[in-house]
């Protein structure tokens, strides 16, 4: 009996980790049906992330009431899972939720994202691990840290409120009254990115335009960033506005950085997470697969981490992904085998609304393959 674990990301636009991996797992056992398998759905830190985790483990739902990106009250939630608590920050303030003619950094706030930290600590949670990609904010975790106690106040003495206009005004900052018991909690950032907080390669420049920040804008924010980070450097007594992955989210991990939190890779987090390893392990073959792979598929990317585990444990890996590009066989340095799932020339909008088809034939024809040789 072979014994398959499926770990792919998302078809972004098209399909999700989940459903991905449970049409993949269809396709297999309409060829053999007494196959063993695995569903491991994966993500890498951005939207998506609870419900790969729901769905590879059992851990439980908490729900909560928070601000949304736009400071209107959401209904939210996030995971425990073992010992620690889960927060997927595009689930509280993702670009997502902020209507696309709406989407300015001047309006948006990373609040909730504190208020879901602050309601685990709360529960008695000492271990968190938080998934910050697909944030629709650039405040520099503004927000964020005033949720967890940081105070900020403008010229004239008085308190500011935590949306992105508001960088504009802060002179100054007081660290004082944050969390104390955060200095007791273990706080691991899902990121991939190692962008500084400004300059040419930081939050504004790389990740603005995204989030409808204008030209203009871009560079305001820019320095905006820059007064704030220092003042947040000088209060917290961290200097690491120039850390790998300080632009993260709009400069969100800046923020985790400034209160002792580390950022890790999102993919191996989460593979820790639902014991992918362990699975890989046992496995005969591994199946991944996501939206659109080339060479940047094996820096930071879940397909890529997965691909490496199984290398790590000689398990044959293949990709199945909608579309391969550029010098695309530099992925068989980590990958058993490539393949792309769309049957031949097709528009964009034709191959998204076929996903589901293509994957489930694609796979097939893979499955007969392997399984031929298996007998």
């Amino acid at each position: 009996m072979m014994r398959v674990v499926f770990a792919p990301d998302s078809f972004k636009g098209s399909l999700t980790s989940v459903q991905v991996s449970e049409i993949m797992e269809q396709a297999f056992l309409a060829v053999d049906q007494d196959a063993e398998t695995i569903l491991k759905p994966m993500a890498d830190g951005g939207e998506g992330t609870l419900e790969a985790l729901s769905k590879a483990s059992d851990p439980q739902k908490v729900s909560l009431t928070c601000t949304g990106p736009l400071g209107e009250k959401v209904e939210s939630s996030y995971l425990e899972f073992e010992d620690r608590a889960i927060i997927e920050g595009a689930a509280i303030a993702g670009l997502p939720l902020v209507p696309e003619a709406q989407r300015n950094p001047d309006n948006t706030t990373t609040y909730g994202i504190g208020e879901a930290i602050s309601h685990a600590l709360n529960r008695g949670h000492r271990e968190l691990m938080i998934a910050i990609g697909g944030s629709s904010s650039n405040d520099g975790g503004l927000g964020m840290l005033q949720a967890l106690g940081m105070k900020t106040f403008d010229d004239e003495g008085k308190e500011t409120e935590g949306f992105g206009k508001d960088l504009f005004h802060i002179k100054r900052i007081d660290f004082s009254s944050i969390d104390s018991r955060l200095k007791n909690t273990t706080i691991r950032v899902a990121s991939d990115v190692d962008n500084p907080l400004t300059g040419p390669k930081g939050a504004s420049h790389v990740y603005g335009p995204q989030k409808g920040a204008s030209e203009e804008q871009v560079l305001t924010y820019d320095q905006a960033l820059l007064d704030y980070g220092t003042l947040v450097e000088k209060a917290s007594g961290r200097a690491v506005m120039n850390s790998p992955g300080a632009g993260a989210a709009g400069g969100l991990g800046f923020a985790f950085l400034s209160i002792g939190a580390s950022l890790e890779s999102g993919a191996r987090l989460i593979s820790e997470a639902i014991h992918l390893p362990e699975e890989i392990q046992g496995a005969d073959l591994v199946v991944t697969g996501e939206g659109q792979s080339d060479e940047q598929t094996m820096y930071g990317k879940a397909p890529g981490y997965v691909a490496e585990l199984s290398k790590q444990h000689n398990k044959p890996a293949l990709l199945l992904s909608g579309s391969l590009d550029g010098d695309y066989e530099e992925l068989n340095q980590v990958f058993t085998g490539c393949f792309s799932i769309v049957p031949g020339p097709r528009e964009l909008t034709e191959c998204m609304n076929h996903a589901e088809e293509y994957l489930f034939k694609a796979t097939k024809q893979v499955a007969r393959l392997i399984l031929s040789f298996a007998k």
